[in-house]
């Protein structure tokens, strides 16, 4: 980050005067209708499908909750590859439109896939799962002791859930809406494929196109801000709420049968988000991809596939890790200083992966050099590159990348704890160590677990830095697709595509799987 700003304060602004005049206007707004669109739409479907799969009973239920958070494994690019080659103009559904009713091009009117609303569509379809695992873990951990207490009040079950379940899983909620919103003023694959000029295609229009650094760091300076703004205000509309579900006697209340109306209406909510953001697209996918050279089980393709695996999980521990260690000592020390450092950990989620990566490259490399002149005076050897174009410098860019979706879960299950339990384990003699190894972390088990999810699925579908700072001849699945897709080979893209998807899809599954068998242990079954 540093790098970042000093790079933004020394260079040019020729560069951002020329642009401010001319479409500067028009990344903000298109940023800006982005985020309220999936914001607004991620919170909706997030919220609504976890309370109605946790809360209620309908026929398919046990498999909605596992379908619901599929979409979560795609890249939000390759869904908007695939739903291109559906809706655009020589796309199968206008095709046969004009066929059917023999109309001409000009004959009809059908909404443009590629526009600000088509890429919100699209973020919504792969972003809303954020929502609904963090809500759906915040509603398991609420005990039934406050719903039946506004039951007997005269609550209805909708009155029971916008007074009391929804305030308690705001914390949750507003920490998924807010990964969604930083992922979206950061995606560059949808916006740029769909020709939406937001900060993001801003940025590498002028680190690429037009070679100035100065004027995209001083872009990347902006959402910088922008994302430390949006952390402080979810951190001020939260204010002192808490939730304190974990640690109390804790009673299940049979879910909610519906039946007639009810159960449709419930059945369509959420299959809806199934069959668009996820069988849908892999249909697609799977089509496109039938007539394609790529073999699936080459030597070539099986090592893309590792090469995804080893990146995915080491980054996953090491950030999970790191922001373990920001969390908890944020908690145990509630200073100014601590919550500080939290803000300025979330805020590299907003900031492109190619910026990331520069801006951690020019650091290490003046490193790397510097060791090797002293080598070479010293002892008259060559040290050649030590750190940059290796492993760890690239998990360490993901690390400053994906450290907001680590804290925000993280976070979102410390909240449910008592601070009474704290004081009660150090009044029997545990140390800090011990009170978080004994009694934190088994309590917030699947919180962590679900946070090794995100990250593992995040960095597996992450493109700028990897493209940036991988080692040679170390490529992914991702690259891959990106590398076809530029050669307007979309059929070989839905390969790697797929195996991204398959390959995120175990960890989906098995964090879904842990917040069932975590409500059935808080159930006595």
């Amino acid at each position: 980050m540093l790098a970042v700003a000093l790079a933004a304060a020394t260079g040019s602004f020729e560069t951002l005067s020329r642009l401010a005049d001319t479409v500067l206007w028009r990344y903000t707004s298109n940023t800006l209708i982005l985020v309220v669109l999936v914001s607004v739409f991620t919170a909706i479907i997030g919220t609504g499908t976890a309370w109605l799969v946790t809360m209620t009973r309908f026929p398919g239920v046990k498999i909605f909750e596992i379908a619901l958070a599929l979409p979560f494994a795609f890249p939000a690019y390759v869904m908007a590859y695939a739903y291109t080659d559906l809706l655009d103009h020589p796309g199968a559904v206008q095709t046969g439109l004009r066929n059917f009713f023999d109309w001409g091009p000009r004959d009809y009117w059908f909404p443009e896939i590629r526009s600000v609303e088509g890429a919100a569509i699209m973020l919504t379809l792969v972003l809303y799962p954020y929502v609904y695992l963090l809500a759906r873990a915040a509603f398991l951990q609420e005990s039934a002791t406050a719903n039946l207490a506004a039951r007997t009040m005269g609550r209805g079950p909708w009155g029971a859930f916008f007074f009391i379940s929804l305030p308690m899983a705001r914390p949750a909620i507003a920490g998924g809406v807010l990964l969604a919103v930083m992922e979206t003023i950061a995606d560059f694959g949808t916006v740029s494929y769909f020709s939406v000029q937001t900060f993001a295609t801003g940025i590498y229009t002028s680190w690429f196109g037009l070679a100035d650094r100065g004027a995209a760091t001083q872009l990347a300076m902006c959402l910088l801000v922008f994302a430390l703004f949006l952390a402080v205000l979810e951190r001020l509309q939260r204010g002192a709420a808490r939730s304190h579900a974990a640690g109390k006697r804790f009673e299940s209340m049979p879910p909610m049968q519906l039946k007639g109306w009810r159960c449709f209406t419930a059945i369509l909510a959420c299959g809806k988000p199934v069959f668009f953001g996820f069988i849908l697209p892999v249909a697609l996918l799977f089509h496109m991809g039938l007539g394609s050279e790529q073999d699936l089980f080459s030597p070539r393709y099986l090592a893309f596939i590792q090469n995804s695996i080893i990146l995915a999980g080491s980054a996953a521990l090491v950030t999970v890790g790191a922001a373990l260690l920001i969390s908890f000592n944020a908690r145990l020390h509630p200073v100014r200083l601590s919550f500080l450092a939290g803000h300025i950990s979330r805020i590299g989620y907003a900031v492109p992966g190619g910026v990331i990566a520069v801006g951690l490259l020019v650091p290490f490399a003046r490193m790397d050099n510097g060791i090797d002149a002293l080598m070479r005076e010293w002892f008259g050897i060559s040290t050649g590159l030590l750190f940059t174009g290796s492993i760890a410098v690239l998990v360490m860019a993901y690390a400053v990348r994906f450290m907001a979706a680590a804290l925000n879960t993280l976070e979102s299950g410390l909240g449910t704890i008592n601070h009474n339990m704290d004081a009660v384990a150090r009044t029997l003699g545990r140390t800090p160590l011990n009170m978080i190894s004994s009694v934190h972390i088994p309590i917030m088990r699947s919180t962590m677990f679900t946070a090794l999810l995100i990250v593992f699925v995040d960095v597996m579908k992450e493109l700028p830095a990897t493209l940036i700072m991988r080692p040679f001849n170390f490529d992914t699945l991702a690259v891959q697709a990106y590398r076809l897709a530029s050669d307007e080979r979309l059929e070989g893209a839905a390969v790697p595509s797929l195996v991204i998807v398959v390959v995120g899809l175990i960890p989906v599954i098995l964090v879904c799987r842990s917040l069932a068998r975590d409500r059935g242990k808080r159930n006595g079954k």
